[in-house]
């Protein structure tokens, strides 16, 4: 490309980031997280745990509703996520085939196991919950789509950790804190190095209470045509059905509906060789 001439739709500060953001759009789009996350918060409450005035917050929900971004509950006076944002939502499971070739594997899996079936990515240093066919048992695991959980304390979350390139492993774990949430959580940096260790040697990982008192995940990674680690697939439920003896033939079943989503993706057992030895 000839000296200075740009690409189609970029500005002059493109690469600049700083410069190029807008605050108020910021602002609107904190208020507009806020609410996806918690729901049913007042005015002055999302406006309070913002630290933004309330004058303010009401033009932003304002404009959101009239988007049908957000829409009020009349009666609470209270604030939640509307039809418009959804659908928004939406076009990111579009971008790829990914969610729909899973989806019948999912359904196999929940039918096979008995136990809840999950797709998930990474996004941000987190694993973003994309799918979930739930178990038809009362008491079983719940991950809704667009549901964010940290990497080191979930089973597809160190099933995609264990695949990252050592470079952005030790990215991961230097931003990083590991929180307590059991007493079985992983929070030392040397236990969980030789956690990631076992599940490539094993092909799978476990989740083990880690992250919820009383509730067990199994997980395999998803390949895709390049041999690159893009997704993860589990199996989650209460430790009452998911016991110990359990777990082999369960990663098993959960390795198999991987494997195939990975070769509907384009996946080779030739292309991480091949990857490799380019590397």
């Amino acid at each position: 490309m000839p000296q200075g001439k740009r690409h189609r739709g970029r500005p002059k500060a493109f690469n600049d980031t700083g410069s190029a953001r807008i605050r108020s759009l910021e602002r609107a789009l904190d208020v507009l997280a806020y609410v996806s996350e918690t729901g049913g918060q007042t005015l002055s409450e999302i406006a309070g745990a913002l630290d933004a005035s309330p004058a303010t917050t009401y033009r932003i929900l304002s404009t959101f509703a009239a988007r049908g971004m957000l829409e009020m509950d009349a009666a609470g006076q209270t604030w939640h996520v509307g039809p418009a944002a959804f659908r928004i939502g939406s076009a990111f499971l579009r971008r790829s085939s990914m969610v729909e070739r899973a989806r019948p594997l999912m359904r196999a899996l929940m039918a096979e196991t008995g136990e809840t079936a999950n797709l998930g990515v990474e996004s941000g240093g987190e694993v973003l919950f994309l799918s979930q066919v739930e178990t038809h048992e009362a008491i079983r695991a719940f991950f809704p789509p667009g549901t964010l959980s940290p990497m080191y304390a979930s089973g597809i979350g160190k099933a995609l950790l264990a695949a990252m390139e050592d470079g952005a492993l030790e990215r991961y774990l230097a931003r990083t804190s590991l929180i307590r949430f059991t007493d079985k959580t992983i929070c030392e940096r040397a236990a969980l190095l030789d956690e990631l260790a076992r599940i490539r040697a094993r092909g799978y990982a476990f989740d083990d209470e880690e992250k919820s008192p009383g509730m067990r995940c199994v997980a395999a990674p998803v390949f895709n045509a390049f041999g690159e680690v893009v997704a993860g697939i589990s199996v989650s439920g209460p430790t009452a059905r998911m016991s110990r003896g359990e777990i082999g033939p369960i990663s098993a079943q959960v390795r198999a509906r991987a494997a195939e989503l990975s070769h509907a993706l384009g996946y080779a057992e030739d292309s991480g060789k091949e990857q490799a030895r380019e590397g």
